[in-house]
């Protein structure tokens, strides 16, 4: 059975946006290693057409873009999207039945898969489906933006918290 795991990078205010403050050297590494490791990814459309940015290599990236860039492709993608009529290499598009979808892919697969998106993670929530939170927290304050969690929800038991580098605490929680 597939284990769904909802992680992104936020503010100390409880934020996401990827324009507002990148990971540092340690904490990209980290990402480097966990997509390598994870069994698929699934994408709300805003994270997917952020993401796809990983589609095509740039002459300008460093070595661990470079490295990013090649975990990220190999790896099999979900997009849930009613607007989108397309999706990249190695990504499925699903439009509708949501539910459907995630409940099969957790009974028939194997293996961690990131959950990316607050709504996407919320509507998964909602249905029971997170099986784990995890929140890396770095040390700036943005006072505002898409909040990491859309709106409230069941209580949640931490079950560990790691620095990750960089000043970046990651905080794992499941649902009670």
């Amino acid at each position: 059975m597939a284990k769904f795991i909802y992680e992104l990078n936020q503010s100390l205010d409880g934020y996401v946006d990827h324009d507002k403050f990148m990971p540092g050297p340690a904490v990209f590494r980290y990402f480097i290693e966990q997509t390598r490791t994870v069994a698929g990814m699934l994408y709300g459309r805003r994270m997917y057409e952020i993401m796809r940015y990983w589609d095509e290599d740039s002459p300008d990236w460093s070595a661990d873009e470079h490295d990013y860039a090649k975990a990220w492709r190999k790896q099999p993608k979900w997009v849930f999207s009613r607007s989108l009529n397309t999706v990249g290499p190695n990504a499925t598009l699903v439009v509708d039945d949501v539910e459907v979808t995630v409940r099969k892919l957790k009974a028939d697969m194997e293996g961690d898969f990131e959950v990316a998106g607050p709504e996407l993670a919320q509507n998964l929530t909602d249905l029971g489906l997170i099986d784990e939170y995890r929140l890396d927290i770095h040390p700036v304050i943005l006072g505002g933006g898409k909040p990491f969690f859309v709106r409230p929800s069941a209580a949640l038991r931490l079950t560990a918290s790691d620095v990750l580098g960089d000043g970046v605490i990651r905080l794992t929680y499941v649902p009670v």
